[in-house]
């Protein structure tokens, strides 16, 4: 198989790429960071890390900022005492700052969503301590309590 000048003139134009690449690469390693930065913008690998911590650690206050911010929203709706699960009543931070806008938001919640409404049993529900009249223990008389 022949080859032709163009497939001669293909492979020198690679092997001289590969060789310029390799050639850039040793020739950066002899240089400081701040010669580098100054020529490709690049930082040094330290820098950069420094900044990622720094950021991680600011993430990690934001979210435990979010959280704290949920668990007073969650509070404060339950200390209204008008729902019955305090997390049925979505987030926002305008309930955090003005407690008219929460009043104002568990009432239309209420009026879309009567079922959500805190319930307080109120009556003889047949639970707790029954006081009778007498002093004295009546078999008879608990045996006719207990019929009726």
């Amino acid at each position: 198989m022949q080859t032709t000048d163009e497939d001669e003139t293909a492979e020198d134009a690679r092997v001289s790429n590969a060789t310029s690449t390799e050639d850039d690469q040793i020739s950066d390693q002899g240089k400081t960071d701040e010669e580098i930065d100054e020529e490709g913008e690049q930082f040094p690998r330290s820098y950069v890390e420094k900044l990622r911590d720094e950021n991680a650690k600011y993430r990690q206050r934001a979210q435990r900022a979010d959280e704290l911010a949920h668990e007073l929203h969650r509070s404060r709706v339950e200390a209204t005492g008008r729902l019955a699960d305090p997390t049925d009543l979505e987030f926002s931070d305008e309930h955090l700052n003005d407690a008219d806008k929460l009043t104002a938001a568990i009432d239309e919640l209420l009026t879309r969503k009567p079922h959500l409404a805190a319930r307080k049993p109120s009556g003889n529900i047949g639970q707790g301590s029954v006081t009778h009249g007498t002093s004295t223990v009546d078999l008879a008389g608990l045996l006719r309590a207990g019929a009726n």
